[in-house]
């Protein structure tokens, strides 16, 4: 018995290690360009990890009106940092937090409409949004390889031996380890390309040991929230872009689980991030969506229950109130972990061209769907100042390579499969009549 724990513990800190450094840069980055003081960031860094653990258990655990009951882990979304920034700068941080709050009972009150949209969503669209999200992160993953973007060595020879030798380790293990060793072959690449960093001097201890033991919980931290009409805009369409991106990411873990989701799963998926949302404003967090590095790495260690993801919730709640433990995991220097993020990111991009598989390939109108999609979102994302010159407002759906190539998909299937298919039945019947 305490053996079959301890096994699922270490996937669930597996789970915790693949998005943690995903969860942290947000609030480090919003938290630096909005002037906070170090103690201020770090509350903030504190209760962004305490909230994703309550954002991801109220998403696994499958309640009646709330949560999908899939093995999926929420983080703040990467979409909010530049409105939230921009909100920032021209409102102040109470307007901040209380578009969020407006964006959060937004979805609440919409999830049961947005959930009958899954018609919208055919195979075609859904393994394109899957394969644009795994393929817009590759870059992420290869700036980490090389030390992290802005760092001081950047590609430097010890760099890429640590992170080609992580990847190499997580490789071996996987080709050579059946069972349990094999379920944490990142975890365990992780651990030892951080020890091979710190015997080289890479790693840093400093933030361990500034980090203090107990972390207490304050609503509204930053005051009072205030509402501005263009902030609450701005962030509803946020809001309304990380529905779109985890529609995605619950399709992906549907299909690895082998369950077909209805609108009422996703109704309560939507729900289970509005409810996220609307906590993170309360207690000056960020807004919540999926996360779909850990899709990559439930295939990769072929892993799909719930309850390890509970025990990833918990780790992230623990976390969140002892920042010193947390701040063990922000040492893992930045190529160790693009190592990890190679396999991980290769893993979703998998999953997605397996959800294409199923896709009818005769029809050049699905392979023009998925083309000009996939295009658009590497293109994006390759090229992020494409659209710089648009307004704010509009950037939100075109700045971001995952938004610019999942709208570009669902738009195409619209014309093609939604109202090209129905012209095309009208005429069929209209033949055979005459006929």
């Amino acid at each position: 018995m305490k053996t079959a724990v301890a096994k699922t513990a270490s996937l669930g800190l597996q789970h915790v290690l693949a998005m943690y450094a995903g969860a942290v840069i947000v609030p480090l980055i919003v938290g630096g360009a909005l002037g906070l003081t170090p103690e201020q960031l770090t509350y903030l860094v504190s209760i962004d990890i305490l909230m994703c653990g309550i954002a991801t258990f109220f998403q696994v655990w499958k309640g009646r009106f709330v949560g999908i009951g899939l093995p999926v882990v929420l983080g703040c979304t990467f979409t909010a940092v530049g409105p939230m920034i921009a909100i920032g700068g021209s409102f102040g941080v109470s307007a901040v937090y209380g578009a969020i709050l407006a964006s959060g009972l937004f979805v609440l009150i919409v999830s049961s409409f947005f959930s009958q949209l899954v018609r919208f969503f055919p195979p075609v669209v859904t393994g394109s949004v899957v394969t644009i999200i795994g393929v817009t992160l590759i870059p992420v993953a290869m700036n980490n390889v090389a030390g992290g973007t802005g760092s001081s060595d950047f590609g430097s020879p010890v760099n890429l031996a640590l992170a080609f030798g992580t990847l190499l380790l997580i490789i071996v293990l996987y080709r050579m380890s059946r069972g349990f060793i094999r379920s944490i072959a990142v975890l365990i690449g992780l651990v030892a390309g951080t020890a091979a960093a710190f015997m080289m001097g890479k790693v840093d201890i400093t933030p361990v040991k500034e980090a203090s033991w107990f972390h207490f919980v304050q609503p509204f931290y930053f005051g009072t929230p205030t509402f501005e009409g263009t902030a609450i805009l701005t962030m509803i369409l946020v809001a309304m872009v990380s529905l779109v991106e985890s529609t995605g990411v619950y399709f992906a873990v549907g299909d690895i689980c082998n369950k077909k989701l209805s609108e009422q799963d996703l109704a309560k998926g939507y729900r289970a991030e509005g409810l996220a949302i609307i906590m993170g404003a309360v207690f000056n967090a960020f807004p919540y969506t999926a996360f779909s590095q850990n899709v990559g790495l439930m295939q990769l260690s072929g892993v799909k229950s719930r309850n390890v993801i509970f025990y990833t919730a918990g780790f992230l709640i623990v976390l969140g109130f002892v920042p010193k433990i947390g701040a063990f995991t922000t040492i893992i220097p930045s190529a160790v972990l693009g190592g990890a993020m190679i396999a991980m990111f290769g893993m979703v991009v998998a999953q997605g061209i397996k959800m294409l598989s199923r896709v009818d390939m005769s029809s050049q109108e699905n392979l023009l769907i998925i083309a000009c999609s996939i295009a658009m979102g590497l293109g994006v994302t390759v090229v992020p100042d494409l659209f710089a010159h648009l307004p704010k407002s509009v950037k939100i759906l075109t700045g971001n390579g995952i938004v610019a190539g999942s709208m570009t998909a669902i738009i195409l299937n619209i014309i093609f499969n939604e109202i090209g298919g129905k012209a095309k039945q009208a005429l069929k019947l209209t033949e055979q009549k005459i006929s």
